[in-house]
């Protein structure tokens, strides 16, 4: 059960290829980048780390600015589909965080083959199904099924947030009941 269990001290958001020319191609591309602007807030007001990467940037564009301007932090380029490159390895160990939470794109390629790096390197993965997304529906539904039965969790944007505060009535809780509203 504690595979279930997100907490401040334990979780880090690994955000991966939202960029410029992809999500226009995307099947819910503008629902995902709402929820992981979210995301990106409710972290950044929590004081948790968020990396994130760009699928060959010269080719695909950038983080899209309303995301990379709330992170502040460089975004790790790459050109393989995995985002478990070593530079990524190395920030997610020198993190100390074990709960990996994954959003971005598409969920049956860079996030599939990074999910898969990650269960093998034996993290906590969380996939956030409403945050992920892929060209076609039958593309991301299955991408979630094989991310599934190779042992991550397969949550949403609103149970991850409200896991992590544990509890109403606090300033946090104020803040993400903001956001998500």
């Amino acid at each position: 059960m504690k595979k279930y269990k997100l907490n401040e001290d334990n979780t880090l958001l690994l955000m991966i290829d939202i960029q410029e020319r992809l999500v226009p191609a995307m099947n819910n591309g503008e629902k995902v980048v709402e929820n992981a602007k979210i995301l990106l807030t409710a972290f950044k007001e929590l004081n948790l780390p968020v990396i994130y990467t760009e699928q060959y940037p010269k080719g695909l564009g950038t983080t899209l600015p309303d995301l990379s301007e709330i992170t502040k932090d460089k975004a790790f380029e790459k050109t393989q589909f995995s985002a478990y490159t070593e530079d990524i390895k190395s920030a997610i160990f020198k993190s100390g965080k074990i709960n990996i939470l994954v959003i971005g794109m598409e969920t049956h390629v860079c996030v599939y083959q990074t999910v898969r790096a990650l269960l093998d390197a034996e993290y906590n993965v969380f996939v956030v199904k409403d945050c992920v997304a892929s060209r076609t529906q039958d593309n991301y539904e299955n991408a979630l099924d094989m991310m599934k039965d190779m042992g991550a969790v397969v949550t949403n944007m609103e149970t991850v947030l409200f896991d992590i505060l544990k509890k109403a009535g606090t300033k946090e809780f104020k803040l993400v009941s903001k956001l998500i509203k």
